[in-house]
């Protein structure tokens, strides 16, 4: 099973938008399981130290959820980072799929 990620943002004056997408570019369908409804989480660091977290504050359903992906195939994932601080920064996406590991990172400059 391969797992690639990509992170795209898109950045305003006012909110940093992001699209994490996670393709299989292996020969087998994969199915990603998830104990709640946060499917990818996006943080924006500023070295070592976070700065912002998606995820931060909000709730999610509690149910367990799959989603598959066949081969050549992908799925995407959206965040808004809103009021960002200026500066440039690392932006981390992350798969918060039980059974499977994909991240990206991409560097942006508010």
């Amino acid at each position: 099973m391969a797992l690639t990620g990509t992170l795209d943002a898109t950045v305003e004056s006012d909110r940093v938008s992001f699209t994490f997408t996670v393709a299989n570019d292996g020969d087998d369908p994969v199915t990603l399981s998830f104990r709640d409804s946060c499917s990818a989480d996006f943080a924006v660091l500023d070295g070592d130290e976070e700065r912002w977290r998606w995820s931060h504050g909000r709730m999610f359903t509690q149910a367990l959820q799959s989603e598959s992906i066949d081969p050549g195939e992908s799925v995407s994932y959206e965040g808004e980072w809103e009021q960002p601080e200026a500066g440039t920064h690392t932006a981390v996406a992350t798969l918060e799929a039980d059974n499977q590991d994909c991240e990206a990172e991409i560097e942006i400059s508010v």
